[in-house]
């Protein structure tokens, strides 16, 4: 999962983006209202935790713009205050959830986790493909009766192309979904973990990860 954090306050965004990118999530700090905004608008991200207190736009003006204009990215608000009427106000204007800090980040996680399921209609914990299963909570790989030991990015990558499965993924998405915005589209570093993934995977026996020359990677659906 590709994550926007809004957060004003450094240490409070340094601490939410260490537990998340613990977790195996991406992660792109941003501290003011505006930026986030343009972030927000132009920028494809599974979800965005957003303080309702920011400098610039506030988190609720710039959630009621973005549904406003048909972006339905889901959103989870964060604030230091326990008000009924602002928590309600931020759900009547279309957050998904709210987290009143302080906060544990394993509870973050998990409602990361549940407003994305919600978006995309996948309801699912555990994704198949032929003999290879993804247990997004466990974060565990198995295939056939063989456990799979990945790293979080290897993780992602694999979770990325399983999720649609038979979508072909240029070499930029990839990035960006695996590794944020700030990467250089130009490395190598997509075909390295694609390898990577293929040999873990015995790709050797039986190929699930497709090369499309010229274009990218897809996960091959199997029956």
């Amino acid at each position: 999962m590709n994550i926007l954090v809004v957060e004003d306050d450094l240490k409070i965004a340094s601490f939410i983006k260490k537990g998340l990118n613990e977790q195996g999530l991406t992660v792109e700090l941003c501290h003011d209202g505006d930026t986030s905004y343009e972030l927000a608008s132009e920028r494809s991200y599974d979800a965005i935790v957003m303080d309702i207190m920011l400098p610039g736009r506030d988190g609720l003006s710039i959630l009621r713009n973005l549904r406003e204009n048909g972006n339905t990215v889901p959103v989870i608000l964060l604030t230091a205050r326990s008000a009924l009427n602002e928590r309600v106000e931020g759900l009547n204007v279309g957050a998904d959830d709210y987290l009143t800090k302080p906060f544990f980040i394993e509870e973050l996680v998990a409602r990361l986790h549940a407003v994305a399921r919600r978006a995309t209609g996948d309801e699912l914990s555990v994704l198949h493909n032929g003999d290879l299963t993804v247990n997004l909570i466990t974060r565990v790989v198995q295939r056939g009766d063989e456990l799979v030991e990945l790293t979080n990015r290897e993780f992602n990558l694999l979770e990325l192309l399983m999720r649609s499965l038979g979508r072909v993924y240029t070499r930029t998405q990839i990035i960006e979904h695996v590794w944020g915005y700030d990467f250089d589209p130009q490395t190598n570093l997509v075909d390295v973990y694609i390898r990577r993934v293929r040999k873990k995977l015995g790709e050797d026996q039986k190929p699930l990860i497709e090369t499309v020359r010229g274009v990218g990677y897809r996960m091959h659906k199997e029956a």
